[in-house]
């Protein structure tokens, strides 16, 4: 079992930028693959970025490429969303989300066990 909190979300202008921050913290001696989901008001929940553990490969929604960047620090168990660029159809509230891999193909699956409780992103226009 792992445990994930996200912090940094907010309000900011369009145009603007914020960066999120999830902290891993429970299980041990288990890698993860980790993402960035996100859900906007009466819409489904849509894949946003994930990072894999070993070589730090990335994997973007088309409305992610170019403006978001997913990093990690894995001796601080943390993953980062630094969102540029912001619109306000980015806002949504974000979740970090971890799957147990180890290579590095699990960036290409959306099947993840683990969800943070999420933070609100709010882009005004």
């Amino acid at each position: 079992q792992v445990q994930l909190v996200e912090s940094g979300g907010g309000l900011v202008q369009a145009g603007g930028s914020l960066r999120l921050s999830c902290a891993a913290s429970g299980r041990t001696g288990v890698t993860y693959a980790m993402a960035w989901f996100r859900q906007a008001p009466g819409k489904e929940r849509e894949f946003v970025a994930a990072i894999s553990w070993r070589t730090a490969i990335t994997n973007y929604a088309d409305s992610a490429k170019g403006r978001f960047t997913i990093s990690r620090d894995n001796a601080k168990n943390t993953v980062y969303l630094e969102m540029n660029s912001l619109k306000p159809e980015d806002t949504a509230v974000y979740y970090c989300a971890a799957q147990p891999c180890s290579g590095d193909g699990c960036v290409f699956s959306y099947e993840y066990p683990y969800w943070g409780q999420g933070t609100q992103v709010t882009v005004s226009s």
